[in-house]
């Protein structure tokens, strides 16, 4: 499996270096959406994607044997050969989603808006090597080629010497990519993209261990080391309070800016709380990994998460800040990384019921980390929950090799096993003895 990671380096010590070479590509990139949207019915016809580039690159640049229709050339002078071609792909993929979009409109019988061509868009380039970008004798420095002065010129950039050190140390043995340009916090970075071939766990589920995760708003999640029989192995408990804390108190003064202000100029409070909760579900995603690498974990298991609905209540600011879906997109990628599956189960009923089969649990009023069985046990939640996960995803991968005529005798015996949204980990120990 190919897994692409990408890390920003910082450019020191540039102000406006690099305002003239984004405005002239986005200004390039407008152009080409122009005229390829005004020639896309005979572009449209042509089902080969390279035969489409070529006719469109021949639309607008000239050579010994052609005579492009577009004065592209003539209005961006001394436009670097592989940037046009990055633009020129760029804006193909901008009118051929445009007519995707609109096709998509007429099918549907023109509900909602009509889709409008956009023309501009915060596009930024990128340096291909020899043609926009070389390396130096220094690590700490390369040379790009930027448009100042009305000409493309080859200037010396420095790096950040801790970003350098950091590739170095973990990104040496692989290749990267050409960088792409960067702004972010009014700093500018070149990112790196580099593509490693990773083999992924190939243990058949019997003899898989799994890491179950319960995601949560109180607790930022628990964790729990299952095998096939049922056995939990470990758990875990990760909660960053301080950081919540910090980030909930954020969104306290915004909440109080805004009503004595208005929602006019929170833009940059808005920036700086969303920037918390980030470095929080990087922090959480580091923790879940390192905990499954260290159990040797072949499949890291979440509950499926859809909540598209409209949120209310006294928690609906928490429920949009919560960044369930990012925190297991970060987990995908750094589990894939050390060779880890990931997986989903459905969430229904997983911290309704108890993990031993006793049936739905009661809530404490006054802690919801806490609940009853109803045999009078008290228990956390969140980790039955998560006893809950890991079991079903064994009941699913084990159950898949099982013949139809024992299945049909299974769920004879465990009645529970045929409806996956009512399996628990005590399901689990009687499949396993079952079989």
């Amino acid at each position: 499996m190919k897994v692409t990671s990408s890390y920003a380096v910082e450019i020191k010590h540039i102000n406006k270096l690099f305002r003239d070479t984004v405005k002239i590509y986005r200004k390039a990139l407008s152009f080409l959406v122009d005229v390829y949207e005004k020639e896309w019915e005979y572009l449209s016809i042509i089902p080969n994607k390279l035969q489409r580039q070529t006719v469109a690159e021949n639309l607008i640049h000239n050579t010994k044997s052609n005579k492009a229709k577009y004065e592209f050339d003539e209005e961006f002078y001394k436009f670097p050969s592989y940037l046009r071609r990055d633009a020129r792909n760029t804006a193909l993929g901008i009118v051929s989603g445009y007519h995707s979009s609109l096709d998509n409109w007429e099918m549907s019988g023109k509900k909602g808006n009509k889709p409008v061509l956009q023309k501009n868009h915060y596009a930024m380039p990128v340096f291909f090597r020899d043609n926009m970008y070389q390396n130096t004798r220094s690590d700490t420095s390369c040379k790009l080629k930027i448009f100042k002065d009305k000409d493309w010129i080859w200037v010396t950039v420095n790096h950040k010497k801790t970003d350098v050190d950091y590739l170095k140390k973990y990104w040496s043995h692989t290749k990267p990519s050409a960088p792409k340009l960067e702004k972010r916090y009014k700093k500018w970075f070149l990112r790196f993209s580099y593509e490693e071939d990773i083999e992924l766990s190939k243990e058949p589920a019997d003899k898989q261990i799994v890491c179950a995760i319960d995601l949560g708003i109180n607790t930022d999640a628990v964790c729990s080391i299952l095998i096939s029989d049922g056995t939990v192995a470990a758990r875990k408990f990760i909660n960053f309070a301080a950081e919540k804390d910090h980030l909930y108190r954020v969104l306290d003064g915004i909440r109080e800016f805004q009503r004595l202000h208005g929602s006019q100029s929170t833009k940059g409070y808005w920036t700086y709380a969303t920037r918390l909760n980030d470095e929080l579900s990087k922090k959480i995603a580091r923790e879940i990994v390192s905990f499954a690498e260290n159990y040797h974990a072949d499949v890291i298991v979440f509950e499926y998460l859809d909540m598209k609905s409209k949120k209310s209540g006294s928690k609906k600011q928490k429920l949009h800040m919560w960044r369930k879906n990012g925190i297991q997109a970060l987990v995908e990628h750094k589990a894939h990384r050390h060779g880890i599956r990931i997986s989903r189960v459905c969430a229904k009923n997983t911290s309704e019921l108890a993990y031993d089969g006793s049936g739905e649990v009661i809530r404490d009023k006054k802690n919801h980390s806490l609940c009853t069985f109803s045999t009078g046990k008290q228990y956390n939640c969140d980790l039955s929950s998560s006893y809950n996960i890991g079991a079903r995803y064994f009941i699913r991968e084990l159950l898949k090799s099982v013949s139809k005529k024992k299945l049909s005798l299974l769920w004879a015996e465990v009645p529970e096993s045929g409806h996956r949204t009512t399996c628990t980990l005590s399901t689990l120990w009687k499949i396993y003895n079952f079989l």
